[in-house]
């Protein structure tokens, strides 16, 4: 059983930074793709960015591009979000998953996930 715990959220200025980690135990972290997902209070869980297992192929969500930056640390059994140039609209819990064809926004293509963590942009 592979358990996930995120790190790193907190209250942040709108155009500040924040590091998300995710720390895997429990499974061969290096097979798997990896994802972050977030969710706002009343909004459907959505997609930020994706991981393949090398780390040779990432993937975003069009309304991070360019300010969100996946990578993965297989020795650390870690996988990172860095997020720059944040908004208010990117206030949310925001999630990784995991799994052995976890690539892209399917949310079914993910076995396991964290507990989350909280991210607030204050503008």
């Amino acid at each position: 059983q592979v358990q996930l715990v995120e790190s790193g959220g907190g209250l942040v200025q709108a155009g500040g930074s924040l590091r998300l980690s995710c720390a895997a135990s429990g499974g061969t972290f290096s097979s798997y793709g990896m994802g972050w997902f977030r969710q706002a209070p009343g909004k459907e869980r959505e997609f930020v960015a994706c991981i393949s297992w090398s780390g040779g192929s990432t993937g975003y969500a069009d309304s991070v591009k360019g300010r969100f930056t996946i990578s993965r640390d297989n020795a650390k059994n870690t996988v990172y979000l860095r997020m720059n140039s944040l908004k208010p609209e990117d206030t949310a819990v925001y999630f990784c998953a995991a799994g052995p064809s976890g690539y892209g926004s399917n949310v079914l293509r993910y076995n396991y996930w964290g507990q989350g963590t909280q991210v607030t942009v204050s503008s």
